[in-house]
């Protein structure tokens, strides 16, 4: 079966004063129609910056240096800015960080949402885009009325319905959720994380759902990338990842998730994550890892294929 997102060898970097960060290093991913990714890491990891150039929407002094994003049968990078234009909502669809700065606050809802219907489909009457408009509202829980609102008067988990809403108006093959919970309290983040399991049963999209919180990870996804540095390190089923990591890195986050078994007893990661002005030679974990050997410090990992389909990129698996 063809993959719905093939992501190879992407590389992202952003040109400083300071001199040259590599934000995205050789990320690869591969991810089936259906399928949900969550894509974790440290602050900086390069998550949201691959979500970005996944979108081609990454921003100067940043660029795409290389690389393919084939979404269906279209790469993306290949695209000229009329053409990724048109596939952005039809083909490959972002839900954004923070809702509440990313919805129109002098504009009615409804408006947004034309909008985005009318830059693909000019010819629309404004009967059909209107109840297509509303029609994804209620798909998301939210009642008609919404289609007349201003974003002022919408609560925090309506305002992130309404962006998921908006991403799903072309029913898109890929759907990105850049940490669409992350403002949001425990009984809302649940609300709008059922509302995109429930979009995804309807639509057959692929789920990307980049986070922080393991938790959601768990219940959520069936498949766990874990980036460092800007590389994918480890990528496997969330069962696996949780049960057995395998990468130190990925090891050592799990490990400093909090369990009923050892109450009141809190394991961080030794160390901070490194600047990627000035990323370690050989694998860049190296510095914290417990389990560095002389290897480490001089050759860089390369990803690697282990039985059942998981993809880790260490030297202890060599």
């Amino acid at each position: 079966m063809t993959p719905v997102l093939q992501v190879k060898n992407l590389h992202v970097t952003y040109y400083t004063d300071s001199g040259r960060a590599r934000a995205l290093d050789d990320a690869s991913l591969t991810l089936q129609a259906g399928e949900k990714i969550g894509l974790v890491g440290e602050s900086g990891s390069g998550k949201s910056t691959m979500a970005l150039a996944m979108m081609r929407m990454i921003k100067p002094p940043g660029r795409v240096e290389s690389g393919q994003v084939i979404v269906g049968d279209t790469d993306l990078m290949s695209l000229d800015e009329e053409g990724m234009r048109n596939a952005r909502l039809s083909k490959i669809a972002y839900i954004p960080q923070g809702a509440m700065n990313s919805l129109n606050p002098v504009t009615r809802i409804g408006s947004q949402m034309d909008d985005a219907i009318k830059a693909h489909n000019p010819k629309a009457s404004k009967s059909e885009i209107q109840e297509r408009a509303m029609l994804a509202l209620e798909s998301v829980d939210l009642k008609r009325s919404v289609y007349r609102m201003y974003a002022h008067e919408l609560s925090g988990g309506m305002k992130q319905r309404v962006c998921i809403a908006i991403s799903i108006l072309l029913k898109p093959q890929l759907i990105i959720a850049d940490e669409p919970t992350s403002a949001l309290d425990v009984v809302t983040q649940r609300q709008v994380m059922e509302t995109i399991d429930h979009i995804q049963s309807q639509i057959g999209c692929a789920v990307i759902l980049i986070g922080h919180d393991m938790g959601l990870m768990a219940q959520f996804v069936d498949k766990v990338a874990v980036m460092y540095a800007g590389r994918l390190v480890e990528v496997s089923t969330v069962r696996e990842m949780f049960t057995d990591p395998k990468h130190p890195y990925s090891q050592a986050l799990i490990s400093s998730l909090p369990s009923l078994e050892n109450k009141g007893v809190f394991q961080g990661i030794p160390g901070l994550a490194p600047s990627l002005l000035r990323l370690p030679s050989g694998c860049a974990f190296h510095p914290r890892c417990p389990q560095a050997m002389d290897r480490c410090k001089t050759d860089r990992p390369e990803p690697q294929d282990l039985s059942g389909g998981r993809q880790i990129a260490c030297h202890l698996y060599s």
